[in-house]
């Protein structure tokens, strides 16, 4: 069975809002990847949500994550520290953006999903505390699940 790997969260806001980065349909996106036959396995840190996955693996060291990286067919993540670890890794991915810029911040191996540049906070290197959190700036489940069934047919 093949191992996909999400990292499904950026780190917690020092407000208590949600992280403006952090897309809102894990849950749908995790229901069609096992419904195809995948094993899935969300990578974060005790206090996040559950998405889902068929496990979930807390606070792994950071060569536990390498190894999960380099063993798994796939990985999704938002913009956060995981999609820079299997960039180095030389591994790719697909990463949803909502508000930050995949131009700046993603890498050009990976699938980068924006909604629409619309939607980009206007000072990309402003803090996260001054934007707010909106579902409706990201793709929907069906549109991610459309690149991952290009990706998966490139393997």
């Amino acid at each position: 069975m093949k191992t996909i790997i999400i990292s499904p969260f950026s780190r917690f806001m020092r407000n208590g809002q949600l992280n403006p980065k952090n897309y809102p349909y894990w849950k749908e996106l995790v229901g069609m990847l096992k419904e195809k036959g995948y094993y899935v396995i969300q990578v974060g840190i005790d206090g996040e949500a559950v998405i889902g996955a068929d496990e979930f693996v807390k606070n792994p060291s950071l060569k536990t994550l390498k190894k999960m990286i380099n063993e798994c067919f796939i990985w999704f993540s938002v913009d956060n520290f995981f999609q820079h670890l299997a960039y180095l890794l030389n591994k790719k991915g697909i990463v949803i953006f909502g508000q930050s810029d995949p131009i700046i911040f993603g890498h050009n191996t990976n699938i980068n999903m924006l909604k629409d540049r619309r939607f980009l906070k206007p000072l990309q290197f402003d803090i996260w505390e001054r934007s707010i959190f909106s579902e409706d700036i990201f793709p929907k489940p069906e549109e991610v699940m459309e690149y991952f069934n290009k990706m998966e047919g490139e393997k």
